[in-house]
């Protein structure tokens, strides 16, 4: 098969850039206008232009279309396209709750929420693949800038027939991103320009360009507005790709060399048969051989007069020189051309790389940077290049909370796989389904094991040694440590704690969330004991405002935020962090001292095969990147990473890295250590920390003034905000709610008691009672009045208690003074957490009242910068049970 060449059909690119929408104003609008996007779909057009790969007229583009407009010229685009069909988006995205399609909203786009949301002028994308790939176009490329676009994998996903489709999506799912200052392309987007405007022998393929896109933005530190790395992902088939550019290799042949790397089979641009690779490159050679014979022929007859004079036979002399010099022509030829087309055949730089099979490994949050850094190392180690350069494997590195890893693994694994609603997406809240699961102890995977589904659809192959090691450790700043021996070895986690404070009375411990890292629970079996029989006395010792972080790298990363409190607060974190670190961007932190209870497990990674029921037709290939990758991790390449972050040796567990552990507080050989964690211990200490101080009390306070008027309906209205947020709650939590507004002799009006409630008859409550009064709101008093209430209601019975304050803070004005003083005061001495919800634009500023009433209380400021829904759910269940 001679493999298709696009420039002998009809390409279209369609560019399509919302810059500028009609409907930004709550509750329906979308965030705002994205200036920069204007930027995006000129600069792209000129670099395709220059690129050659798309003709005169080839290229489109469309400014903040309509629906209507976009859907017209989609369809036309896609008819008249033969070769290459691109067709790039740049603008707002948007994702239901359950996260299974994605919408790009187009000029006149609006939200509607309330039992279901509805994206009134988007695009759904089922419905555009759908258009695409009825088109007669041999390759189809879809490139996506917008927020959330990786969940188009699991769109692409569900379509059967996709061989011809290449995605390019600038983030990955779940994340949104930051378009800009506007005077410029967007992030993404701006580096795909300068990608394709660089010089490449051969042209730009989509797969090299995916490739050193991650590797830009990695560079450029790009971060996602959740503060995760900024990953753009292709996906496509293996050995599918496309180029985008035409600028060849200059060669002196007359044979085009500009192969596009493909899928054999499908009847496209082509290669990914040898043979027709093989057939074409000779062709070429004897085409370049008759060439360099017809030049020296010619070069004979002008030396030695055989050019046809009168008196002769014009052929005598001819076919003399062909007998001559024919076979050492051939020979030439083949000697010239030897080199390159034996690196043709077998894969030289010059040779297009087949996409690399990409692995998906999850981990740990506190691993994550670990197995990140090990990922980027072994994707250009030798154990994962070719002969030809090529790479044989990708890898890509997420984490996710490890007790909600644990369970779907244990009994979701069929949601996981295949989700049915939105109530319960792994996808969603997890990632997408892991070929390698690194948890943090082999205890995580016979958890995971224990009563699992009879169904499931995923089976768990560990390793049977750990990668390394790194036991979790008291680290103390050195203001109030000891660096005596006896102090820092051979005792339990809470004789360490009670020395600690009894040397100093304002010393304080936190520990990070024992739900979302292993580090936590692990600290938590040596404050309660491995059979969890001192539960109160171990929370005591590690009480703190507000909620814990959620992994150690968090924690290390807050306390220096105030001088007072990194000074004088112990951290239980694992001992790598002291060596490696953590990347917070912030002034030094106090130095600390390693202290070793004897009775807290440590860590121990270990990778784990995870097969998935019917994902057998690239079982093979994915099996041999799942070993290159295992014995990259397992020998010399992986002991390096870990030794440079600070690991210890599984087995004898002696530094991997031996002269850099005086430098960071830590001992070389610590003794007694804690054998590893046992899978009975750790879901004993799990359920005794999730039942702590049970259900949870939650008092919303919903300003109700006239200024609310404009911020008052649809999901992001205040009501709508604090229906969402009752998903955090069950039914044994206590929660009511007061609308905030001074309406005559009191300050707020009782819409739900401060009790226990079936969510749909909160729901019901508050939409028929919640409506804007004509008034002003006097947050002072309602705060006040809280305080009270929470206080009344049993401060000391150990129920988790939170207040949530939703306001325009437009009456903040009422907010000064001594009013202000002694609001701050009694959130400072309360010990409940106020979450402040401000729907105005810089309501959370630093000096602003709202975040120093949420600062002072441990709570949050949350504010219009935040994504509310999800952030206002998430401070809510932490409080709560779960659903109602």
């Amino acid at each position: 098969m001679i493999p298709y060449d696009p420039r002998e059909r009809a390409n279209r690119a369609l560019l399509v850039g919302v810059s500028e929408y009609d409907f930004t104003d709550p509750p329906h609008g979308v965030p705002g206008d994205l200036p920069a996007v204007k930027h995006n779909v000129n600069r792209l057009r000129e670099a395709l232009e220059r690129g050659g790969a798309f003709g005169e007229g080839e290229i489109r583009t469309s400014h903040s279309p309509s629906l209507d407009d976009f859907g017209e010229a989609l369809h036309r685009a896609a008819q008249e396209a033969e070769g290459v069909l691109l067709l790039y988006f740049a603008g707002h995205g948007a994702i239901p709750s359950a996260a299974d399609e994605l919408y790009l909203q187009m000029r006149k786009a609006r939200v509607v929420a309330d039992e279901w949301t509805v994206f009134p002028g988007a695009e759904r994308l089922t419905t555009l693949l759908t258009v695409l790939m009825a088109s007669p176009a041999q390759r189809i490329v879809v490139i996506l800038d917008c927020c959330f676009a990786g969940n188009a994998a699991w769109v692409l996903e569900t379509f059967r027939e996709k061989s011809r489709v290449l995605l390019l999506m600038s983030v990955q799912a779940n994340n949104r991103i930051d378009a800009g200052d506007g005077r410029t392309p967007t992030p993404f987007t701006a580096e795909l320009v300068r990608l394709l405007g660089e010089e490449t022998d051969g042209g730009a393929r989509l797969s090299d360009l995916a490739d050193r896109l991650r590797e830009r933005m990695t560079v450029l530190g790009h971060r996602t507005m959740r503060g995760e790395p900024w990953v753009p992902l292709l996906k496509a088939e293996r050995r599918v790709d496309v180029l985008l550019t035409r600028k060849a290799v200059r060669v002196t042949t007359d044979v085009d060399l500009d192969l596009p790397v493909d899928d054999p089979g499908t009847g496209g641009s082509g290669g990914g048969d040898p043979g027709d690779r093989t057939r074409l490159l000779l062709l070429g050679l004897l085409t370049a051989g008759l060439g360099r014979l017809r030049a020296f022929v010619s070069w004979i007859k002008d030396r030695t007069g055989t050019g046809g004079e009168a008196g002769t036979d014009p052929g005598t002399g001819r076919r003399s020189v062909f007998r001559l010099v024919l076979p050492a022509v051939i020979v030439a030829g083949l000697l010239g051309f030897g080199g390159y087309a034996l690196r043709g055949f077998f894969g030289a730089e010059s040779a297009p790389c087949a996409p690399a099979l990409e692995l998906r490994v999850l981990t740990d949050p506190d691993l994550e940077a670990t197995v990140r850094a090990a990922a980027d190392a072994y994707l250009t180690s030798d154990g994962n290049t070719t002969g030809d350069g090529c790479r044989r494997t990708g890898v890509t590195v997420y984490s996710a909370g490890s007790s909600d890893v644990v369970g779907a693994l244990r009994s979701r694994t069929g949601a996981w796989h295949e989700p049915h609603d939105e109530d319960l997406n792994p996808q969603r809240d997890i990632g997408p389904q892991p070929d390698i699961w690194i948890p943090a102890s082999r205890a995580d995977v016979d958890r995971a094991e224990d009563g699992r589904d009879t169904d499931a659809v995923a089976t768990l192959e560990p390793d049977e040694e750990p990668l390394a090691y790194s036991p979790v450790v008291l680290a103390v700043p050195h203001a109030i440590g000891s660096e005596a021996l006896q102090d820092r070895t051979g005792l339990t986690l809470t004789e360490m704690i009670d020395d600690l404070t009894a040397r100093h009375e304002n010393a304080a411990v936190h520990r990070p969330d024992p739900e979302h890292t292993d580090v936590g629970l692990l600290a938590t079996i040596g404050l309660y004991g491995a059979q969890a029989r001192d539960v109160s006395r171990g929370e005591r010792l590690v009480a703190q405002f507000g909620s814990p972080s959620p992994t150690a790298t968090d924690l290390l990363c807050t306390l220096p935020d105030d001088d007072a409190v990194d000074d004088r607060t112990a951290a239980l974190v694992p001992e790598f962090l002291l060596r490696s670190g953590v990347g917070c961007g912030r002034t030094t932190r106090s130095p600390r001292l390693a202290q070793y209870p004897q009775d807290v497990p440590g860590v121990e990674p270990v990778l784990v095969r995870v097969r998935w029921r019917g994902a057998d037709r690239d079982e093979r290939a994915r099996d041999v990147s799942v070993d290159g990758f295992r014995d990259w991790l397992t020998g010399e390449g992986g002991r390096a990473v870990f030794a440079r972050d600070g690991f210890r040796a599984a087995d004898s567990r002696e530094p991997l890295d031996p002269g850099a552990v005086n430098d960071h507080g830590m001992l070389s050989a610590p003794t007694p250590l804690d054998e590893s964690a046992g899978r009975d211990a750790m879901a004993r200490v799990l359920r005794a920390y999730q039942d702590a101080g049970g259900p949870g009390r939650v008092l919303f306070l919903l300003d109700s003034s006239g200024s609310m008027a404009d911020r008052w309906e649809g999901p992001s209205g205040g009501p709508g905000l604090l229906r969402q947020s009752l998903r955090g709650l069950g039914g044994q939590d206590e929660y009511g709610v007061w609308a905030v507004a001074d309406t005559g002799g009191r300050t707020y009006d009782t819409l739900l008691d401060l009790a226990a409630h079936r969510r749909p008859d909160a729901e019901r409550a508050v939409a028929a009672g919640a409506r804007v009064r004509d008034a002003e709101a006097d947050p002072y008093a309602a705060l006040l009045a809280a305080f009270d209430e929470m206080k009344g209601r049993g401060g000391d019975d150990g129920r988790p208690q939170l207040i949530v304050h939703i306001t325009d803070g437009e009456d903040n004005d009422r907010l000064t003074g001594r009013r202000l003083d002694e609001v701050l005061d009694r959130a400072g001495t309360s010990l409940v957490p106020v979450t402040v919800v401000s729907l105005q634009s810089g309501g959370c500023d630093e000096d602003g009242p709202d975040h120093r009433i949420a600062d002072a209380s441990g709570g949050r400021c949350l504010d219009a910068g935040d994504d509310l829904g999800a952030a206002l759910q998430d401070e809510v269940a932490r409080a709560g049970t779960g659903e109602g």
